[in-house]
């Protein structure tokens, strides 16, 4: 894991549409510390995170990104007090119904990954409505993961291949890591090629543990609502610059 460098200059070599990542995933992070250092309540730090939110769906988009999964709100930010965690549900619920028109003149499709037994009916019933607005389109998978927690959802999916295990519709010899996978919340989507962190603390949080196994990482002291384009095209700069082995070697 590698501490971002500043922002590259603007005569930085433009990268190939084979270097960029199919699919990238981000802890936004910083947005309370962000507030607290303007003597802001941390509730604006979140608020002023959903502009940067739109910003980098938009330019992931533009540039081909197959997926994007953000990070927004993790099975451990229950115990945050009340009135924050008012406050980012009915964000949440807020994004879902102001995001409709970026979601759609982007062509985005749109899912959610965790658990929603414990989310507000009212930020579900909104996230339907999203979701079969944006059924139709075949541009960049955009999942947001709330109520989220990597340990869980393995725990997840070996609950559900050992139910079919026992019921006999399956042997456990014949389970593998595409099976696995298969299982979890990201069925069908490619692994993250790239994982990017602002905020500086150098650790992945319980964070799509599974998928990012070999993800390239990148971390920027940055609070996520300072991040800009600028910051991605470094990100995407340095990744396209690094040598992806996966534990082989490469050819001489």
């Amino acid at each position: 894991m590698s501490q971002a460098e500043p922002t590259p200059s603007t005569h930085a070599p433009a990268i190939t549409a084979d270097a960029l990542p199919k699919h990238i995933a981000i802890i936004m992070d910083g947005n309370g510390r962000w507030a607290q250092r303007r003597g802001l309540p941390r509730i604006e730090g979140h608020r002023h995170g959903v502009d940067t939110v739109r910003r980098t769906t938009e330019k992931c988009a533009s540039l081909g990104i197959e997926a994007l999964t953000l990070y927004c709100f993790s099975s451990e930010n229950w115990k945050r007090p009340p009135v924050e965690l008012d406050f980012l549900m009915h964000l949440l619920e807020q994004y879902l119904v102001e995001e409709r028109r970026t979601l759609i003149d982007n062509g985005l499709r749109l899912n959610m990954i965790g658990r929603r037994d414990r989310l507000p009916a009212a930020v579900l019933r909104e996230l339907e409505i999203t979701q079969q607005l944006c059924a139709e389109h075949t541009g960049m998978q955009l999942v947001l993961a709330v109520d989220y927690g990597g340990r869980a959802e393995i725990v997840e999916a070996v609950r559900r291949l050992a139910s079919k295990a026992q019921s006999g519709e399956l042997q456990p010899d014949a389970i593998d890591e595409a099976m696995v996978a298969d299982h979890l919340y990201t069925a069908g989507m490619p692994d993250p090629d790239l994982l990017i962190r602002t905020g500086g603390d150098m650790r992945i949080s319980n964070y799509l543990l599974w998928q990012i196994s070999y993800a390239e990482l990148w971390v920027t002291d940055r609070s996520w609502p300072d991040f800009r384009e600028e910051d991605l095209m470094q990100a995407l700069h340095d990744f396209s610059g690094r040598q992806r082995r996966f534990g082989g070697l490469l050819p001489s």
